[in-house]
């Protein structure tokens, strides 16, 4: 009994420490598992915030971004590092990680390319190698190949758990035989008996220990799937905001373009008429129509850079009723006889805080749209009414009240596919030649910048009603504008040496002439580069007017070198691209916007002459 006691108790521990070992083995491995997962997720989710990054450095410039992209980057390598030692025991995963290295560094090489050409401000080079860039096959071979690796891994994980389970099984079935079998000689070994008891009971704790920690991977296992969705959604939503700064951007530039070539027709008319000699009245008449049609240029202009948000609006309290009932013969001429109109105000005398001018185009453009979907024939509903609105229950918009700015009408309505790219810029169901596109994109454009959303409803066949939904207005009405004529600066009858920096020829050559129509002293510059030493040449300078935007090196970068030596020289910056907006972004230093008139350049200058500035140097010898 002794022998056969003995053996029993060996036989129970050998198999319960086979036991033990292999639930430590199967934990172990479950945790490289998870760890190798965890890597290759985490990893897969840096390099994709590290594109995200680069993509709205390219968009904005902003050199924050650039270095956000950087950082992420780098952070993605040291991870690859880290998987690569995780799984240097698996010849496959090393095979996987070298191959995801490989793939890692051509994919950096790409997106440097479009850092470098963002950061020399080689804009449309950035724009089309982060094109080229998203069309390689290398961001596919990371993702696949990582793809491959949590593939591989839960499989291995999934052979290791199943063996582990077997040979733990097995272990429990000998070792139930072998506590029968000692039952039997109970009464012979009582010691033996009490040491087997106490076995069972370890070894009923180590399955509770192996259950715990198996349902400790599975919840990690949740939690990542979930942080996974999550990534993917927010992804999303990143490449179609990313595609409507993008348009914003390409639309700035066209205007910046654009407001160039209206500087030139506005300057050269304005001198044609002051130095023609015998003042014909057909020849002034035609001068007036052509300065009739820049300014309205000049007006569309500003209704782009508007869309492309590098114009501020310029807001005031509207009652929305008010406003509708007050466009009534605008769009009764516009729409024609055929369209019924009728105007139901709900909105009572709820305001909102917009731009006239831009939400009255807004209203004119909707019905329109809605006059051409319903053939020129039908019945538009222009309805005004209040909303009150909870945090997040429409898109971004605020907790708060709403006024909703309806257009309804009894068109052909639109397909779910249509109704979702309405917004986009440039696309339109019209004909050729009927429209450009742009019209929903800038009332998007607007709301957006009001803080506001705008939402459709359509289905084929019973119309389409498009609503904006504006905050509300609590506070008083706004003080009536101040007119241009009020807010000129007073006029300086001294003669100015100006020294004149831009880089279109025939920009320069328009302000250096209205500058001697004015009565100063221009001096060309059509270089920035160069402007340090004509200062230095011209020691009697008293003001430098500059482009913002010019190829070498743009206005305020030029200033920022030239202000240690040069800090008495007034300064004006020309642009038709920034705006008044951004004058903060200039210094406070006075901001002309193009085109212009000799009068508002005539002000412009003034005004850059009284900003405070320290003594001209040959003064101060004076004094």
């Amino acid at each position: 009994m002794a022998v056969l006691g003995t053996a029993t108790l060996v036989a129970l521990i050998a198999i319960l420490s086979g036991a033990n070992r292999q639930r430590d083995r199967a934990l172990n491995a479950q945790a490289h598992s998870f760890e190798v997962m965890i890597l290759a997720r985490s990893l897969s989710a840096t390099v994709a915030r590290s594109e995200a990054s680069l993509g709205r450095y390219v968009v904005s410039g902003d050199r924050r971004m650039g270095q956000l992209y950087f950082d992420q980057w780098r952070l993605a390598g040291a991870q690859l590092d880290r998987l690569g030692r995780t799984t240097s025991d698996s010849a496959e995963q090393r095979a996987r990680v070298d191959r995801l290295r490989a793939a890692y560094d051509a994919r950096g090489l790409e997106l440097a390319d479009t850092a470098l050409s963002t950061n020399y401000g080689k804009n449309e080079q950035a724009y089309a190698r982060f094109y080229q860039a998203a069309q390689t096959p290398t961001l596919a071979t990371i993702d696949s190949t990582l793809m491959d690796v949590l593939r591989s891994e839960r499989e291995l994980l999934d052979k290791r758990t199943t063996a582990a389970d077997a040979t733990v099984g097995r272990s429990s079935r000998i070792a139930s035989v072998l506590a029968v079998f000692g039952i039997l000689i109970v009464l012979g070994a009582i010691a033996l008996g009490w040491v087997t008891v106490t076995a069972f009971g370890e070894r009923a704790t180590a399955r509770a220990d192996a259950d715990a920690a198996q349902a400790r991977a599975d919840e990690l296992s949740a939690a990542v799937a979930q942080a996974t969705d999550e990534l993917r959604a927010q992804e999303a939503k990143l490449r179609q905001v990313q595609k409507m700064e993008a348009v914003g951007q390409l639309t700035g530039g066209i205007a910046h373009d654009f407001n160039n070539m209206l500087a030139v027709v506005l300057g050269g008319l304005e001198l044609a008429k002051v130095n023609l000699g015998r003042n014909p009245i057909e020849v002034r008449r035609n001068i007036d129509s052509a300065t009739e049609g820049a300014n309205r240029a000049a007006a569309l202009t500003r209704r782009l850079l508007a869309f492309s948000r590098e114009e501020s609006l310029k807001p005031e309290p509207i009652g929305a009723g008010e406003l509708v009932a007050g466009m009534g013969d605008l769009l009764d001429r516009t729409l024609g006889d055929a369209i019924t109109l009728a105007v139901v105000d709900n909105a009572g005398d709820w305001r909102v805080h917009a731009d006239r001018v831009q939400l009255e185009n807004a209203i004119l453009n909707l019905a329109v749209n809605a006059r051409d979907a319903m053939g020129g024939r039908g019945q538009l509903t222009i309805s005004t009414g209040r909303r009150a609105l909870a945090e997040e229950e429409l898109n971004h918009c605020r907790a708060g009240d709403y006024v909703a700015l309806s257009v309804t009408d009894t068109g052909h309505g639109m397909t779910p596919e249509v109704a979702d790219r309405v917004f986009e810029p440039f696309f339109t169901t019209k004909a050729a030649g009927k429209g450009t596109g742009l019209g929903l994109s800038q009332i998007f454009g607007l709301v957006r910048q009001l803080g506001g959303e705008i939402t459709i409803d359509t289905a084929p066949g019973r119309g389409t009603t498009v609503t904006l939904l504006l905050p509300r207005d609590a506070a008083s009405p706004a003080a009536a504008p101040v007119t241009e004529a009020a807010a000129a600066a007073p006029l300086l009858p001294e003669r100015l040496r100006i020294l004149v920096v831009e880089d279109d020829p025939r920009v320069l050559a328009a302000t250096t002439g209205a500058l001697e129509e004015l009565g100063h002293d221009p001096v060309s510059c059509d270089d920035p580069l160069a402007a340090a030493g004509l200062l230095d040449q011209h020691g009697d300078i008293d003001l430098l007017i500059s482009d913002v935007l010019m190829p070498r090196q743009t206005g305020p970068e030029m200033v920022t070198a030239l202000r240690e030596r040069h800090a008495h020289v007034a300064v004006l910056f020309v642009t038709g691209f920034a705006g008044d907006v951004n004058a903060a972004d200039f210094g406070n230093m006075p901001v002309l916007r193009k085109p212009f008139t000799l009068a508002g350049l005539e002000r412009a200058v003034a005004g850059a002459m009284t900003t405070d500035r320290p003594a001209p140097p040959h003064r101060i010898a004076a004094e």
